[in-house]
Order: C-alpha cells, then structure tokens, then sequence
C-alpha cells in the first residue's frame, strides 16, 4: 500500500546520490530522459503553434510548447523529459486501476476537473479540458453544469419490422437540462401512449449518462393494427423535439420467400 501511495504521488523513493535501478540498468532510457540545456535565448525560441490544452515551458524552462491532452502519456518526473508536461488544467497521474491488475503503470494526463460546463457557444462540454481541446480556446466558461437549452435526442428510435403475436421494443435516450418529460405518439395523434391499451406500456429512468433520460415503449403481442409511426417526443421549458421509426406487422405465417418460389415441378427445373 505504501508503495502505491508513493507511485500515485509521484515521490522518489530513491537516496539522493542513488540513481534509480531502471534507469542505471537502462542507458538508453538514461539517454532519452538526460537534459542537456543551451543557455536560455528567448529570441530563439521557435513559434508555437496553437495547442489544444496550450502551452507549457519546454523541458529546459525556457521556450513554449504544446501540453499533452487528456488521456495522454505523461511523466511523474516535473522535468517532462520523456512524455513531456500536461496542459492547462490537467495533471499527471496513475491510475490505480493499473496496478490493482497486475497492468504496467502508465502516467497519463488528467483534468483537474471533472464538472460539466456550459460554454460559450451554447454547448455542454464534459470537463474545461474538453472544451478547450476541441474548441481550441475559443470558447469560454459561461457557467458550471450543463446549458440550459432545448433537448437533444441522442438515441433516436429505430425502424422495426415484426410478426403479429410478437413482443417488440422501441427505445429513446435524450440529452438536456432542464430535466425533459418524455411521450411516445402515434401516427399523427398527438395524444401520449398507452392511453388505455393494456398490451402497450412505457418506461423512463435516468441515464445512461449524466442529464440523460431514456426511455422504452413496449408493445405486448403485436397486432396488425399495430403498424405504423411510432414518435419519441422530448420537452422542457426551451422547447420540443422529436424522433420517429416505422413498426412494420406482418402475419405470423407470411413468408417473402413464397413469392420466389416456382408454381408447377416444371417451373421447378426451370428455376434450378
């Protein structure tokens, strides 16, 4: 337990005047992490490009480069003299996972953060190292949480085509916040399902994710006056969505393959 401590914290366990034992038994490990620093000249320093978890000094602490993202290798080492540093808002950590399995341990970058934030932009972003890796810093934090916005059908419901006397399921998973209500329609009756049809039943609960609700519609012993539009209708106080599949009820005996074969044992030669 000790020794995971000392790993997730990246501490040397090691004397001062003792090297490491990997890196000692390693010369081209102690070549790759070895810094040789000129004198530090600003003026020479290249250009950098815009990063995406933006910049940090350089291994010798004096030019600009990109950080790692989030989810990249990493080193424990401040010096970042393999894997380099983390960007903005990120650090460098083990996952305990790793070593609880048996796995080699491998550095790599994390938010320090982990709370949804609305940008800017009018988007829900899972972390602020998300926002910035994919907006490229153009997008500010306008609030913690999600925005406040209509829902967005993240799931839509697919097409089904099934025999009468079945079961079938029909299911839908929307994003927002507020928290929405859903409905399942039918056709062009704006009226919520079941209404007073016993073998038809609807289910909601929370998730997958976070500020998600998902949603089942169920049809018990399928009829065929069960076919038609079947619509996921999802509403808060911004506004109103919806997603649409086809169930396609067929007799329990039809057969598309019937209407390829022959009618007479003539026929029968013919179509072999």
């Amino acid at each position: 337990m000790l020794l995971l401590t000392l790993l997730l914290s990246g501490v040397h366990t090691f004397p001062a005047n003792v090297s490491s034992p990997s890196a000692t038994s390693n010369p081209s490990l102690l070549a790759l992490t070895a810094i040789d620093c000129p004198p530090c000249q600003p003026e020479l320093c290249p250009l950098t490009p815009l990063c995406p978890a933006g910049w940090v000094l350089g291994r010798c602490g004096c030019c600009q480069e990109c950080g790692n993202v989030e989810g990249q290798p990493c080193d424990l080492d401040p010096r970042g003299a393999f894997y380099g540093r983390c960007g903005r808002h990120l650090r460098c950590q083990l996952d305990p996972a790793d070593l609880l399995h048996g796995n080699i341990p491998e550095p790599r970058c994390v938010c320090e953060s982990q709370q949804v934030v609305c940008g800017s932009d009018g988007v829900t972003y899972e972390n602020i190292c998300r926002m910035e890796e994919r907006t490229q810093h153009s997008v500010t934090v306008t609030s913690s949480g999600p925005c406040e916005a209509a829902p967005q059908i993240k799931l839509p419901p697919q097409n089904l085509v099934s025999v009468t006397g079945k079961d079938i399921i029909f299911h839908c998973e929307v994003f927002a916040f507020p928290m929405v209500t859903i409905e399942w329609w039918k056709d062009d009756h704006a009226e919520s399902l079941p209404g007073d049809d016993p073998h038809i039943s609807v289910q909601c609960r929370g998730g997958p994710m976070h500020y998600e609700l998902s949603s089942w519609l169920q049809i018990e012993t399928l009829r065929k006056h069960d076919t038609g539009i079947y619509h996921c209708v999802a509403s808060n106080k911004f506004g109103r969505v919806m997603a649409s599949a086809n169930l396609t009820v067929v007799d329990e005996d039809f057969s598309p393959v019937q209407e390829l074969q022959p009618e007479s044992a003539e026929d029968d030669e013919d179509y072999y």
